[in-house]
């Protein structure tokens, strides 16, 4: 076949679970005159067929213009076809195990560095119970600046590949340690070459079948993340080619001769080959379509009113409505934090939408209090697809939404019959102010700032949307709206990326070079680099490196049709598309897995005892782990790290029978050693290194520096973040075999070496002297005692840690136990475990409405904590410093009564401010309120505990996690005493932060109550 057309004329279609819509386009046109035909059918089974009848239906019902005026236009005269589709997110969902394929992940990484939480460890049981196929890990890996750590190990890849042949595994998934940065090596591609030499020598057809899948394609920094995501795109390859081949089967039956398109997530077109090769970038296109497709329909509107402050998007279905921003740009602003996928944590770019159960069928509720006062329901259930006969206005007997909208509006609606109402006007009056409520809310959780907005409304469901609402200054509603997924497909482009670490001194050419690599990257799939759209520029030092900035660009190219097109019909390779339908035959019978959610079943939470022996050792279980990540993330104050990955390498320890003991600090002899240990360096790479044992070589090379000590317990320097859980993991048997105490050194995160209570009550640094560094890899070093000044050693320090690939274990002087008791600061442990409980049980109890005043009662009661505000984040500042830490401030902004949602969101006695703002430097520093005039107080500062918590979960929010729209309830803890003495002010109080505030406090500190003598069995 030879390709005929260059012209505008585009199809698009969205094949949804329920309906799949068409549009033919005109791209030469603007608005709705560009529309030449639209349609939209229930989506069938069959998806040839579906596809086949929806193109041939839209094409008949389009007239041609010119020569053939007055009949379809010829198929030779489209130049492409976009298609969206939910079939692949579909399967993932529903858990269906005759569509996925088992999957076999290769790690590359050594020295212990990807051994913590093994592929598969957080996934949904059922979801796993059908994927998971082998995994193993083999030595190599990269650091983050793209340095070598280690070169592969081919006969160890040999080895793998006979195991995966021997278990008839066809998909096969390859993750690189710091494969996004590797741009010298190329681990991951050399890896999966020799895997398919060991494999042909084996059986040349099983290779040539075997799809095998490189993460550094898939997504980016964030091994887990990255893992998972390229796992579940291997699952579904085989099915997702087999549907693609079926579009592709449509096409030629209605004669198209042109390139076939899939649209991806974030708004992009994704060439055959690339879409049958990453079916994962396809997984949640409708959102991000509907959105653009709204925009180009209001174009003309959206440039007179909003100009360039984008705008957002309203799609109103018959049970949800879904919302998102829309940038100004034409694209809708993504997700860029990891989000989640049938259970499953991924870090690709997703549309950030948000949904509430609000559609067309939702279900009216009429409830009378007791002062016969009348109170309306909307939702969340709805009559969905049977509206037509269940709702009032169509005959039926069940309220919804529809009939709401109808009854307020009866002239102005033709639909249904207003005269079937019969609903009270009350109710009618109450039904309509709720679901006018529930969109503003929903619109101003996610619109990109404070300031009224332009909505587009779009979907079948737009007639329950009043002409005006609160924060909007317009609302646009389009013809065709009801197939906007279909025109965004139409109009979506080639996507393009580019990285790389520059000089600071030389940014502008720096940032030239990673563009031009950008456009290079789009046109390379099929773009047009003369017609270049930036959708995001990022630049930003990088932690621990001298004088070096991080330069990340995406592009949007329009695409070379003819181009892609050739390629696609003459490329020889094994990925690009076949000219003839491959037909791979019925899907293959395998075991039916567990489609039910996983739900908790782990033990009584309110009866739950941790295990204590008579000799006060306190035996960790799963249960305590979970708790104490809750508690310990909390207790970061939104710095210290994420938790999570040391979570699962505990959880791992456990199921291998491994015994973690945790002791109390009165137990401790006069002269115990204990040396307090750290994790070090840039979170960037605990992305990647999910395990080190840099810690404890740390804790080897500092007790060979000091005579080959023995020490007799572990201390953690912070309990706050990662450090407090990862110290656990030092004092098992696999490691050290000794306990850890109940207590640290912060009683919370700090970001500085110094900012420790011992340092508190010292005479000088050089009392936390020496400190022994190692990388994990065969480095070390030491900081010895004998510093000029204070601040020389944490200098010394973080000039090691950059040496070492920004990221290393430490280990500190050791205290006696005396000094423990003297400076420590005790049961903070303890203090974690109970956080978490409360906050467990508030989940698994669906009790979030109580949790903050739980987690007051657990930190010492009224006088030792209290709930300050509750409100949305309504714009987050953030940077990273040159000396590696996130300088910032998030301003929290407080909710209206009709966006409250649940009792846990509603404000308290004393907490009627504006909105409050906290600054931040890894950890958060103070809250400073405003009132409706203007003034400001500050209600508190470091070394207050100021912890911001998700109200939906009531979990920590690290200040990386921060993001507008977000529910948080913003808590303060009174601090250990040592912390407001004078010199513990000098060392972490406001001034050592550069904050011009002074300390005050009515908050008294309550010691922790000890979980051993609490439970100690008697």
């Amino acid at each position: 076949m030879t390709f005929k057309s260059a012209g505008p004329l585009v199809v698009g279609v969205d094949v949804g679970g329920t309906n799949t819509d068409s549009v033919l386009l005109d791209l030469s046109r603007a608005g709705t005159s560009a529309v030449l035909s639209s349609h939209k059918s229930p989506t069938t089974t069959d998806v040839t067929e579906g596809v086949e009848a929806t193109l041939t239906t839209l094409l008949s019902k389009s007239i041609a213009s010119g020569e053939d005026a007055g009949s379809p236009p010829d198929p030779a005269s489209i130049s492409a076809l976009a298609i969206g589709t939910t079939h692949f997110l579909n399967a993932i969902i529903q858990r269906d195990a005759s569509l996925l394929s088992q999957v076999a992940v290769i790690r590359l990484g050594s020295h212990g560095f990807v051994k913590g939480a093994l592929p598969f460890a957080d996934w949904p049981k059922s979801l796993r119970g059908i994927i998971e196929g082998y995994s193993a890990i083999v030595p190599g890996g990269v650091n983050i600046d793209g340095r070598l750590i280690a070169p592969l190990d081919e006969k160890a890849l040999r080895l793998e590949a006979r195991k995966i042949h021997e278990l008839k595994l066809r998909n096969v998934v390859v993750v690189g340690m710091g494969s996004p940065m590797d741009t010298t090596y190329h681990q991951e591609s050399e890896a999966r070459t020799i895997i398919l030499s060991e494999l042909e020598r084996l059986d040349t057809d099983y290779a040539k079948s075997t799809n095998i899948v490189l993460s550094n394609s898939v997504a980016g920094s964030g091994l887990l993340a990255r893992e998972n995501a390229s796992v579940l795109n291997a699952s579904i390859l085989t099915f997702a080619r087999r549907t693609v081949y079926s579009f592709i089967r449509a096409m030629r039956k209605v004669g198209l001769q042109c390139p076939l398109y899939l649209t991806s997530n974030a708004g992009h077109l994704l060439p055959f080959s690339e879409a049958v090769s990453f079916p994962i970038r396809i997984f949640s296109s409708g959102p991000t379509n509907s959105m653009r497709g709204a925009a180009f329909l209001a174009r003309e509107e959206l440039a007179a009113i909003a100009g360039d402050k984008g705008c957002v998007v309203v799609d109103v279905g018959g049970t949800t409505s879904d919302v998102g921003a829309l940038l100004p740009n034409g694209y809708p602003r993504l997700s860029k934090t990891y989000t989640e996928l049938a259970g499953v944590k991924i870090n690709l770019d997703m549309p950030s939408v948000e949904s509430i159960g609000l559609g067309g069928g939702s279900i009216i509720r009429e409830v009378r209090t007791a002062t016969s006062s009348v109170t309306v329901t909307v939702g969340p259930d709805s009559v969905g697809h049977a509206l037509t006969s269940e709702a009032m206005c169509f005959g039926g007997s069940v309220p919804t939404a529809t009939d709401i909208a109808i009854a307020s509006s009866p002239d102005e609606l033709l639909i249904g019959d207003p005269a079937l109402v019969q609903l009270d006007s009350t109710v009618v009056a109450c039904g309509a102010d709720r679901m006018k409520n529930m969109l503003e809310a929903l619109i101003d959780r996610i619109k990109l700032s404070p300031e009224d907005c332009t909505v587009v409304l779009v979907g079948g469901g737009a007639i329950l949307c009043p002409p005006t609402l609160k924060g909007v200054n317009h609302i646009i509603r389009s013809e065709y709206a009801g197939v906007a997924n279909a025109i965004g497909a139409a109009l979506a482009k080639i996507y393009g990326t580019a990285e790389a670490m520059v000089d600071a001194d030389d940014l502008t050419a720096g940032i030239a070079r990673v563009m031009d690599k950008a456009v290079a990257n789009a046109t390379a799939k099929g773009g047009v680099s003369r017609d270049v759209t930036v959708l995001n520029e990022e630049v930003e030092w990088v932690p621990y490196v001298d004088n070096k900035k991080l330069v990340r660009i995406e592009v949007a190219c329009s695409a070379d049709h003819a181009r892609v097109y050739a390629e696609m019909v003459q490329s020889p390779s094994k990925e690009d598309v076949p000219l003839d339908f491959m037909d791979y035959g019925p899907s293959p019978k395998r075991r039916k897995a567990s489609t039910t959610d996983d739900t908790y079943n782990g033990p009584d939470l309110a009866t739950y005892q941790p295990t204590i022996t008579p000799q006060g050792e306190w035996v960790l279980s799963p249960t305590d782990l979970k708790f104490i990540e809750i508690g310990c993330y909390i207790l970061g104050c939104g710095g210290g790290g994420s938790p999570y990955a040391s979570y699962l390498h505990l959880m791992e320890m456990l199921r291998e029978g491994e015994r973690i003991v945790i002791t109390r600090t009165e137990d401790l002899q006069h002269d115990a050693v204990l040396p307090p240990v750290a994790a070090i360096g840039t979170p960037a790479v605990g992305q990647e290194r999910i395990a080190s044992d840099a810690v404890f070589h740390a804790l080897q090379r500092l007790s060979k520096e000091q005579g080959n000590v023995e020490f007799t317990h572990l201390l953690a320097t912070e309990i706050g973040g990662m450090n407090g859980l990862g110290t656990l993991l030092w004092g098992s048997k696999r490691y050290c075999g000794i306990p850890i105490v109940d207590g640290d050194l912060m009683g919370r995160a700090y970001p500085n070496f110094e900012m420790v209570s011992q340092y508190v009550n010292s005479e000088s640094v050089n009392e936390l002297l020496p400190v022994a560094i190692c990388s994990g890899d065969g480095q070390d070093a030491i900081v010895p005692a004998g510093q000029a000044d204070e601040t020389a050693a944490g200098k010394e320090i973080r000039k090691v840690c950059a040496d070492f690939g920004f990221a290393a274990g430490a280990a500190g002087t050791p205290l006696s136990g005396a000094r423990m008791r003297r400076d420590g600061i005790p049961n903070t442990f303890s203090l974690a475990w109970r956080l978490g409980r409360v906050v467990r049980r508030a989940q698994v109890e669906s009790r979030m409405g109580t949790v903050t005043d739980a987690l007051v009662a657990e930190a010492g009661g009224a006088r030792s904590a209290r709930r300050v505000f509750t409100g949305k984040i309504r714009g987050v500042e953030t940077r990273i410093t040159e000396t590696g830490h996130s300088l910032g401030e998030v301003v929290i902004e407080g909710l209206g009564e009709d966006e409250v949602e649940s009792e846990a969101e509603r404000a308290r006695e004393g907490e009627g401010w504006k909105e409050v703002r906290v600054p931040f430097m890894n950890e958060n520093l103070a809250v400073i309120a405003k009132g409706t005039d203007g003034a400001e107080t500050m209600l508190a500062t470091v070394p207050d505990l100021i912890m911001v918590l998700d109200v939906s979960t009531g979990e920590a929010i690290g200040v990386q996690e921060y993001r507008y729209g977000v529910k948080v309830v913003v808590m303060l803890m009174a601090p250990h005493p040592i912390w407001a003495t004078k010199r513990g002010l000098e060392v972490a109080g406001p001034k050592a932060f550069n904050l011009p505030y002074e300390y005050t406090s009515d908050l008294e500190y309550a010691k922790p109550a000890s979980v051993i003598d609490e439970f100690r069995q008697k």
